[in-house]
C-alpha cells in the first residue's frame, strides 16, 4: 500500500477530467473485466515536444495527455486505445475512441509486441466498439 501511494506512482491530473471522463473510462475497464475474465491494460501520461507546465515544490511535470489501450485476447481477439487531453475532459466517450497503432504513433511505444505478428497486426490496426458492447 504505501509503494502505490508513493510519487513514483502519480501523475497530476486535471480534476474534471479524473472525476468524468477518466472515470468513466476506468469503469468500462472494470466492466470488461468482469465480462471478459483476463483483459491487457496499459496506460500512462502524454508528453508533448515542447516545455511542460510544473507544479509544486518539487517542480512535479504535468502531462499534456494521457493514453490508455485495452487488449482482449478471449474469443475474438480485440483492442481498442484512449488519448485525452489532460483538460476538462467533458466531451462524449466516443470521440477518443483510438486503435492501438494510433495511440502507438502518438506515445511513440509499442504496445504487445509479444504478440504473434498476424494478430498484432488485426487488432492494433482497427477498433470496432461494437465488439466492446
Amino acid at each position: 500500500m504505501f509503494e502505490s501511494f508513493s510519487l513514483v506512482n502519480v501523475c497530476p491530473q486535471n480534476a474534471s477530467l479524473n472525476s468524468g471522463l477518466w472515470n468513466s473510462i476506468e469503469m468500462d475497464c472494470r466492466k470488461w473485466a468482469r465480462r471478459y475474465g483476463d483483459i491487457y491494460i496499459v496506460c500512462g501520461p502524454v508528453f508533448y515536444n515542447r516545455e511542460h507546465e510544473v507544479i509544486g515544490y518539487n517542480e512535479v511535470y504535468v502531462p499534456e495527455a494521457f493514453f490508455k489501450v485495452v487488449l482482449c485476447l478471449n474469443g475474438k481477439p480485440k483492442a481498442m486505445g484512449f488519448v485525452v487531453k489532460n483538460t476538462d475532459g467533458n466531451k462524449k466517450r466516443d470521440l477518443y475512441y483510438n486503435s492501438i497503432d494510433q495511440v502507438e504513433r502518438i506515445t511513440g511505444m509499442d504496445f504487445f509486441p509479444a504478440l504473434p505478428d498476424v494478430i498484432e497486426k488485426q487488432v492494433e490496426a482497427e477498433v470496432n466498439m461494437k465488439e466492446w458492447r
